[in-house]
């Protein structure tokens, strides 16, 4: 359904705070001949953004598109192999250009990490975008592409020494350096908003399988509660804290265990922490949960809210050129085989991660997607970055200096 395309990418929301940086490096480095455009509301916003990204893009069309108007969604999503959007909230904004491109046999990327929102999508569109073979592929960003990958590499590791299935991993933040947009806040806010008044979307939130594609097939192992408190292990001694964005990552990977049969493990444990090591980790793993309790609880007061937003960054904006450029994030994977084995799998990045390394992953994941072809995983629907690009993206992020590595641990 994709011939006579007029373009390879187009980037929806291309005049907003991440758009800007995902169109930067586009610029800079798409392959030649590649057909990008940029789309967003305001044509002379995007003559701007054009105007500022170098003769690369000089003769890039403009494309005049809006969330609400699903008659541009269509014509938008009619003119490219891929769509990558950045137009947030997508709970509020994303489903109808979801709709076009499922029905368009277009893919498209996105950055959510609204667990609502992926569900909603999957729940309206994956057999549409299967019929069409659309890639649709949620969290294409710091959500969730160390996450997602990290496991897919380790468990390809793990099956090529013949290791067994993987029983057990943790994902840990090792560090962070970087900043917050207001997008970022908008997103969290709307799903707390929509969960207090939704014991439904409550029950969705809570529940560990909440993205799976098949609820009843997935196994009882007991409780896999979010971390919500410090917490010292006692086989290192080391110090875990929440990780504020475990409660959507977590889903994303097993609905790509899901997807692939439960190929990972069909009894895997998994989980994401931030970790603390030395003298100072018990004061580290308290002061993080500290703040993402005041953030939670701020958000979630409604006589707060004005207070709160004043001192919140506003949607549309985020951090400076300095810190974007000196920021910087590495995970790590601590995993354990059913043969006995244990991997350990390393994912770092030069760049503030929310901003910087996030546009990397989306525009990476759009030129895999436009590109890539046949070493893409031969499927189709409502999909993960494992499950929807997968071992692409990550020579892709190796070629931008990105590490990703995967180590068997004595």
């Amino acid at each position: 359904m994709q011939r006579g395309r007029e373009l390879d990418v187009v980037l929806f929301g291309a005049s907003g705070f991440v758009g800007r940086l995902t169109a930067a490096h586009l610029a800079q480095h798409a392959p030649p001949g590649t057909r990008v455009g940029l789309a967003g509301r305001s044509v002379q916003r995007l003559e701007r953004v054009r105007a500022g990204l170098g003769p690369a893009a000089g003769r890039w069309p403009l494309l005049g598109a809006d969330s609400g108007d699903e008659e541009s969604l269509r014509a938008l999503a009619g003119s490219a192999r891929v769509v990558v959007t950045t137009v947030g909230p997508y709970l509020r904004h994303g489903l109808p250009l979801v709709r076009a491109c499922a029905e368009a046999g277009t893919h498209c990327a996105d950055l959510t990490g609204e667990v609502l929102f992926a569900r909603r999508s999957a729940d309206g569109f994956h057999e549409a975008a299967r019929a069409s073979g659309a890639r649709i592929v949620h969290s294409c960003g710091f959500d969730s592409v160390p996450s997602d990958l990290a496991v897919l590499l380790t468990h390809l590791r793990a099956a090529a020494d013949g290791a067994g299935p993987l029983t057990d991993a943790v994902l840990e933040l090792r560090s962070a350096r970087g900043g917050v947009s207001g997008g970022t806040v908008d997103s969290l806010r709307l799903q707390l908003d929509t969960a207090r008044e939704d014991p439904a979307a409550r029950a969705l939130l809570a529940d560990p399988y909440a993205l799976s594609p098949d609820r009843a097939a997935e196994p009882d192992l007991g409780e896999q509660r979010d971390l919500f408190r410090p917490h010292r292990r006692a086989e290192d001694g080391a110090w875990a804290a929440p990780f504020v964005m475990a409660p959507y990552n977590t889903r994303v990977v097993r609905r790509s265990n899901a997807l692939l049969g439960h190929a990972y493990g069909p009894r895997l444990r998994y989980r994401e922490v931030v970790a603390f090591t030395g003298p100072a980790a018990p004061a580290g793993a308290l002061a993080v949960t500290g703040a993402l309790a005041a953030l939670a609880g701020a958000l979630s007061l409604r006589p707060a809210r004005p207070l709160v937003d004043r001192l919140l960054p506003a949607p549309g904006s985020g951090p400076g050129e300095r810190t974007r450029r000196t920021g910087r994030f590495r995970v790590e994977l601590d995993a354990r085989t059913g043969g006995g084995r244990r991997y350990r799998t390393t994912v770092a990045a030069q760049g503030d991660p929310g901003y910087a390394a996030t546009a990397v992953m989306l525009g990476e994941s759009a030129l895999a997607l436009a590109l890539d072809g046949d070493a893409l995983p031969g499927a189709a629907g409502v999909l993960t970055p494992a499950t929807g690009i997968g071992t692409a993206l990550a020579d892709r992020l190796r070629a931008r200096g990105f590490t990703l590595r995967t180590d068997a641990v004595a």
